[in-house]
């Protein structure tokens, strides 16, 4: 599969196209309507049967509460328990000021649901429901306003509960798991179709020993809340509860090597090389582009100098760099994307995080930052014949 940062996408801006400002806008890793369609082999039709699986063995059925949320047509909407789409309505707030756009699992086994043409994602929460509030945004269109689990004042941060994100459309089936923004509730996904594929699946005994590895490393233990969830550090930065310089030794010393040698990338567009001049990277080859020194929090959200437009240049590049600060591989290999996992979080500043939530799977597959699909190492897998989905809440 070509690696996603060599393709034409609109990257990871998923919430904030749904509704502005109106939104609790993570730094998702969602996938755009059109992600794949130039590469269609065959169109999916109609509604895609979603099977829902409670194989938690900590929470049973009837408190496990399940939300499918997103964007059809440029519009937010949602998905009703009998399985059909109702858009979103500042109306469908209660007397709590909160919607209740939870749909109960069946009894016991599985529960079936048809999932219709849309973008957005599959929230569970245990225990307790989310409180999900329709608001107006700055257009005047109905949006809602997604959790936010790593902002304390949230109403929804003492709520266990964790998403996986999808884009289902004429093109096919695209969804991934996601650690971007936070990991509380392990999830696997299962896509049958043209191949059968699963993807998210924790090693057994994974999740605690994420919550144990991140704890225990110096600078990251404030990112694990209770037995709740562990937080991100791009969140936790901006939290106050990670260094906003953690990484600016690494940072330098990459700005450094780069001044007295030549940094290879390579993206579908080609081989860009480039140097530190001044306060740039500057890089030539099939189009000049330039970086900033990026920040701590730059790397981490892979955004800021490190943002990357979806003009098949400048993004592609910017993703590669994001992925190599977030990996440690940027200074010790001036050729990339490095795709060996084993030169992955050697180093003793790295992103360790995403090293954490890499480990606790299966696959070694995890979606920990924003650009961890450079080189196809994120939990997403896709089909243009889809038949269908599965997600399952898998053992603590």
């Amino acid at each position: 599969m070509t690696p996603r940062h060599q393709r034409t996408l609109g990257r990871r801006r998923f919430l904030v196209a749904l509704a502005g400002a109106a939104v609790a806008a993570p730094g998702v890793a969602a996938i755009a309507p059109h992600a794949l369609a130039g590469n269609t082999t065959k169109a999916a039709d109609g509604a895609l049967p979603l099977t829902l699986v409670n194989n938690s063995g900590s929470f049973d059925n009837a408190s496990v509460h399940v939300y499918i949320v997103g964007n059809q047509d440029g519009k937010q909407v949602r998905v009703t328990p009998d399985g059909t789409l109702a858009p979103i309505a500042a109306s469908d707030n209660g007397a709590d000021g909160f919607t209740d756009y939870a749909i109960s699992l069946a009894g016991s086994g599985e529960t079936r649901l048809d999932l219709p043409y849309m973008s957005g994602r599959i929230y569970v929460s245990l225990g307790e429901k989310l409180k999900l509030k329709a608001v107006t945004d700055g257009n005047g269109n109905a949006a809602l306003q997604y959790p936010a689990g790593w902002v304390e004042s949230d109403p929804n941060y003492p709520v266990l509960h964790d998403c996986a994100e999808f884009t289902y459309n004429a093109a096919g089936m695209f969804c991934n798991t996601t650690m971007v923004d936070m990991f509380s509730v392990p999830l696997s996904i299962r896509l049958t179709g043209a191949k059968d594929q699963t993807t998210g699946t924790l090693r057994d005994g994974g999740r605690a020993a994420a919550f144990a590895a991140v704890r225990e490393t110096e600078g990251f233990g404030s990112l694990v809340v209770d037995d709740t969830r562990v937080i991100a550090p791009g969140h936790g930065l901006d939290a106050g509860l990670f260094a906003d310089d953690y990484l600016a030794p690494y940072i330098d010393e990459a700005w450094s090597t780069y001044a007295g040698r030549d940094l290879k990338v390579t993206t579908n567009a080609g081989t860009f090389t480039g140097r530190v001049r001044g306060d740039q990277l500057a890089f030539e080859g099939p189009a000049a582009v330039s970086f900033a020194k990026p920040s701590t929090r730059d790397v981490l959200f892979c955004d800021g100098s490190l943002a990357a437009p979806n003009d098949g240049t400048t993004g592609p590049v910017a993703a590669v760099l994001g992925a190599g600060f977030n990996r440690s591989t940027l200074v010790s290999t001036a050729a990339q994307p490095v795709t060996d996992p084993a030169a992955f979080y050697t180093t003793g500043l790295t992103n360790h995080y995403a090293k954490a939530m890499h480990a606790a799977t299966e696959d070694g597959k995890a979606y920990g930052f924003a650009f961890d699909d450079v080189a196809d190492f994120a939990s997403y897998i896709q089909d243009t014949a889809p038949t269908g989905v599965r997600l399952t809440l898998t053992p603590f």
